[in-house]
């Protein structure tokens, strides 16, 4: 039995996965790991290239663009290891983090799960990511000013471990757990289609153990790999996030907080509809502008809250099926 299983999705990102491959065996070592890969209908010459330059890399088929829990909940079923790592296409090992992770989950049952650090393309730390849940809560609400900040934090406070390490939530872009924990705590939600999966999942491993971040080590984390340009979502104020990630996320409120929360803060995207159109308005008159200029940010918006609505009945009732914008 392995160590390790090694588990990465792949969606049309052949070179990303080569660059990853090639980081995990040239800093791995001390440990025995398999390699699974699980193609989401890429329809292109992945495989070819991969099992070409990596023969002994495990291939399964989804047959259809999946996502990512569903895919990588394939890979957990194949997976021969002790150990399960959920790696994304996208990212680079700098050290032997690895067997360090491994040795963690060895040496301390009392941890759940493990990450480490996310730095970015230009190998810094990547600021302001997740690691509460009210963290994630209070960035959905579009409330300006420091009261609004103030009063966000009162209702929805972070946790306090006497562990440095310790956090709620750890990034499905490298996580690594046991296989035990994971027949404990279930697999993935397969309901989430991207993003928001291993915020839910989070939850579940966490009551298994400890969710370890290793604030000394690192890998890199490029983002977005499978995106044509490559780039981060532009965020704005009233726009933090990408649809899909929104619609996930929103699903994880339904989920893990129930009925209430949930239509709160679809309530208050409805309510902030035409205040964001009204403080825009306000800002053209004061500034001498026409009232109706520079209304992209607000449009953007309009159809992101249309985009939330749709999935609305789904969501309310927890119906099964893919949430996929």
């Amino acid at each position: 039995m392995p160590d390790l299983s090694i588990i990465i999705v792949n969606y049309r990102t052949p070179q990303l996965i080569l660059d990853c491959l090639a980081s995990v065996y040239r800093f791995t070592n001390g440990i025995s790991f398999e390699v699974i890969i699980v193609d989401n209908q890429s329809e292109d010459n992945s495989r070819l290239l991969i099992e070409t330059a990596y023969p002994a890399v495990r291939w399964y088929d989804m047959g259809y663009n999946s996502g990512f829990a569903r895919a990588n909940n394939v890979g957990i079923r194949q997976a021969l290891g002790r150990n399960i790592l959920l790696l994304n296409s996208d990212t680079l090992l700098l050290h032997n983090l690895l067997a360090r992770c491994v040795r963690l989950l060895d040496e301390r049952p009392e941890v759940a799960a493990v990450s480490a650090q996310q730095l970015g393309r230009d190998r810094k730390i990547r600021p302001n990511l997740y690691t509460t849940f009210s963290q994630m809560r209070r960035a959905f609400y579009i409330l300006p000013g420091r009261a609004a900040k103030n009063l966000l934090e009162k209702l929805f406070p972070d946790p306090t471990y006497n562990d440095p390490d310790q956090v709620e939530w750890l990034s499905g872009a490298f996580l690594m757990t046991r296989l035990t924990t994971i027949q404990k705590a279930g697999a993935l939600d397969e309901q989430f289609f991207m993003y928001g999966e291993d915020v839910e999942w989070g939850y579940r491993l966490g009551k298994q153990g400890k969710m370890i971040l290793l604030r000394d080590a690192s890998f890199v984390h490029l983002e977005y790999g499978s995106s044509p340009d490559n780039q981060q979502h532009v965020v704005t104020y009233i726009n933090r996030f990408k649809p899909q990630i929104q619609v996930s996320q929103l699903l994880w409120i339904r989920k893990q907080y129930g009925v209430g929360a949930y239509l709160i803060l679809m309530l208050h995207y409805l309510t902030m509809l035409p205040l964001v159109f009204l403080g825009k308005m306000a800002i053209n008159l004061r500034n001498r502008h026409p009232l109706l200029a520079e209304l992209e940010n607000q449009k953007a918006f309009t159809r992101q809250v249309k985009i939330f609505c749709s999935f609305f009945w789904r969501t309310l009732f927890n119906r099964p099926g893919l949430f996929k914008v």
